[in-house]
């Protein structure tokens, strides 16, 4: 149930950044976006442990903001994957990660919080 959760909101902050930021996002359409989600939560489950692994000790040096350049490098490998879905730079990746872990961090604490 916690994927289907999290492919509805990263697909809702795809659309929604491909909308207000449409200079360093390309969406194609909502099926692209759809995908993009799915690909997303499946990588953040996979590759992206791997990836905080490989890279713990820059991560340690730098105070934990390396972590924003493995979320990056998982947006640009979902832009490699899916046709449509596109940014400009690795910096606006980066961007995008800062921007989509602000939105969920905020979903899952003032949406889906347990009491």
């Amino acid at each position: 149930m916690k994927i289907i959760y999290q492919t509805v909101i990263n697909t809702l902050l795809f659309m929604a950044i491909a909308r207000v930021a449409p200079s360093i996002f390309f969406l194609s359409n909502f099926s692209t976006a759809l995908i993009a989600g799915f690909i997303l939560v499946l990588l953040n489950l996979t590759i992206k442990p791997i990836l905080h692994i490989i890279s713990f000790p820059i991560t340690l040096i730098t105070f934990g903001l390396f972590s924003i350049v493995v979320n990056a490098l998982t947006l640009e490998i979902v832009a490699w994957l899916i046709p449509g879905f596109v940014f400009t730079s690795f910096g606006a990746a980066m961007l995008m990660s800062i921007i989509m872990s602000i939105a969920n961090w905020f979903v899952g604490y003032h949406v889906f919080r347990r009491y």
